[in-house]
């Protein structure tokens, strides 16, 4: 397992990067705010909300979309139960991970029953708050086709499709199609084209809006549905 886990240097001290890709795992301007813009807005949450909500993502890294999502499912007072499944290829070490977040202190109390659990070497967490929290380990083009669930919304967040091109492939956006239930959506900070293209043939709506921060566009799509 020590090769599957994530290798992460620090830029400014703050930021996180995988060695693996020489990418940050969040925006170098302010990360949450880039989760709130891309993710959440994205996909038109928290106005969506409703008991038995379903997020999933590709590519949980530092934890920080999860807990942002936690955050505005508290904040719209929505009822019930939300459900949070990720995806993840290279799991962050426990003490690279407080690190990542303690950037971010306004989701402290948040955050601790993830670190709790992930220090335990739990990948099924009760977050608090109605929200449960599944990160399934491996390769997505493996482990996603054999989900049994369907999400609301996705949060397709994949290091860049030039340094990580096996989490934006046509077979894996036409996995995301298949497990997203009709009127879902999802978002994503890329607007590269052929992602844009796999998306489309894969049966969602795509649409180009403005990215956050220095990224001048990023990607919103709609399953056909209610």
């Amino acid at each position: 397992m020590q090769d599957q886990q994530a290798q992460v240097e620090w830029r400014d001290g703050a930021v996180p990067v995988s060695t693996r890709f020489n990418d940050p795992y969040f925006s170098l301007e302010n990360g949450l705010d880039e989760t709130r813009h891309t993710f959440l807005s994205g996909n038109d949450l928290p106005a969506r909300f409703v008991d038995g909500f379903r997020v999933a993502e590709l590519g949980f890294g530092t934890g920080l979309n999860a807990l942002a999502t936690l955050e505005a499912w508290i904040g719209a007072g929505a009822p019930g139960h939300l459900r949070f499944t990720s995806f993840e290829g290279f799991p962050m070490r426990a003490p690279d991970m407080a690190q990542a977040l303690s950037v971010f202190p306004g989701l402290a109390s948040l955050a601790a029953p993830l670190l709790s659990g992930w220090r335990q070497g739990k990948r099924q967490i009760d977050m608090g708050h109605g929200m449960t929290l599944h990160v399934i380990e491996g390769d997505a083009r493996q482990t996603l086709p054999g989900w049994d669930g369907r999400a609301d919304a996705w949060f397709l967040d994949g290091f860049s499709p030039a340094k990580n091109p096996e989490l934006w492939g046509a077979d894996l956006m036409q996995a995301v199609a298949r497990h997203t239930l009709p009127g879902g959506s999802a978002a994503t900070y890329t607007a590269a084209g052929h992602v844009r293209r796999a998306l489309a043939e894969a049966g969602f709506d795509v649409s180009r809006q403005p990215g956050y921060g220095r990224k001048r566009h990023m990607t919103t799509a709609r399953m056909p549905g209610p």
